[in-house]
């Protein structure tokens, strides 16, 4: 059994508005020394051992639904578990 941690955020070449909004409260709030707020999605699975590669299976999720990768990049963490 696998367990895989999935980071999706929007590329830096995108405006990121949520990220803007919470800079901009953190500064509201005095922390300017806080230069730079991005704001992403967070997946957990638990993927069972198979004939397919784990990677190309997360690969696969990530490509086709979870990031829309004309905006977004993703990386990913794979465990294998006891």
């Amino acid at each position: 059994m696998y367990f895989v941690k999935v980071y999706v955020t929007y590329k830096e070449s995108v405006l990121d508005p949520q990220g803007e909004a919470v800079k901009g409260a953190i500064h509201n709030l005095g922390y300017d020394e806080i230069k730079d707020v991005r704001i992403g999605k967070y997946f957990e699975f638990k993927v069972e051992k198979s004939d397919r590669d784990v990677e190309a299976v997360i690969e696969e999720i990530c490509d086709k639904l979870l990031a829309n990768v004309n905006m977004e990049t993703y990386s990913y963490e794979i465990t294998e578990e006891a």
